[in-house]
């Protein structure tokens, strides 16, 4: 087993079980037990979970890790979401190979795309693929992977695989949540080790984020400001939300009335 798909399992049994020894996780993944001091200790930085004497415990968040379905998702900040799928139109261009993460405001820009004249899409999204399939103009790949009822995204390694042999131009990016101590986050590890890869195959990364993203923290991290070229989020955004990506020198793009994409 590879030392990352290690972590992973080790941080997702910490967080199915409440806590675990740092002898219970040697001796069911078969490593020393300084190997897992160690992978305890990466994990901690990143945020995923607390170490104690002896072992980990899950970390306790004030935010609710339940992740709600696709449905409930689309029902929430609807003109918002569709006034940043607009904004992100702009940065589309004909020729460009773009990836479209898996979320309800890439279903939006993905509703948007069917004027182009050539374009390629990747996806790891059911719901994008569905609103796609029929478009000539567009070539659609897809990632392929263990699909996640709750999101219908595609995950895991099949997926990872896929995106580690292509490149594309522009990735919009899909988060759970964005806190400036903790970065980007998502609930489900698989989700999680999946955007890492797309972020790692994309020349410009461009994250689409509403308002009720920000301040948010879930179990597993995935990036920082750094990662992100351009940020696209509502004008409802309250600026001290954005100042990590300001202060890394991103660019803030704020849709809605007077805003990109009007």
């Amino acid at each position: 087993m590879f030392e990352e798909e290690r972590k992973r399992k080790i941080a997702e049994y910490v967080h199915e079980k409440g806590r675990a020894s740092v002898q219970e996780l040697a001796g069911h993944y078969q490593v020393s037990d300084s190997t897992v001091r160690r992978d305890l200790k990466d994990l901690e930085e990143q945020g995923l979970l607390l170490r104690t004497h002896g072992g980990a415990v899950v970390v306790q968040q004030e935010d609710d890790n339940r992740e709600p379905s696709f449905v409930e998702k689309e029902d929430r900040f609807q003109q918002q979401k569709l006034e940043i799928a607009k904004a992100a139109l702009t940065f589309v261009r004909d020729g460009d190979t773009i990836m479209l993460d898996s979320g309800t405001t890439t279903y939006h820009l993905a509703k948007l795309l069917k004027s182009f004249q050539k374009l390629t899409v990747v996806t790891n999204s059911v719901m994008v693929a569905q609103e796609l399939a029929n478009e000539k103009n567009i070539e659609l790949l897809l990632t392929g992977g263990t699909l996640r009822p709750e999101t219908l995204a595609m995950v895991g390694p099949f997926a990872e695989s896929t995106l580690a042999s292509v490149r594309f131009d522009k990735l919009f990016l899909a988060t759970n949540g964005f806190d400036e101590q903790n970065g980007l986050t998502t609930p489900n590890m698989l989700e999680a080790a999946t955007k890492k890869r797309m972020i790692a195959s994309a020349q410009n990364v461009i994250l689409l984020a509403d308002q009720s993203k920000f301040g948010k923290v879930s179990f597993a991290r995935f990036g920082g400001a750094e990662d992100i070229t351009t940020l696209i989020t509502d004008s409802g955004t309250p600026k001290d939300k954005m100042r990590a990506f300001e202060d890394a020198g991103i660019s803030v793009v704020l849709a809605g009335p007077g805003g990109a994409g009007q």
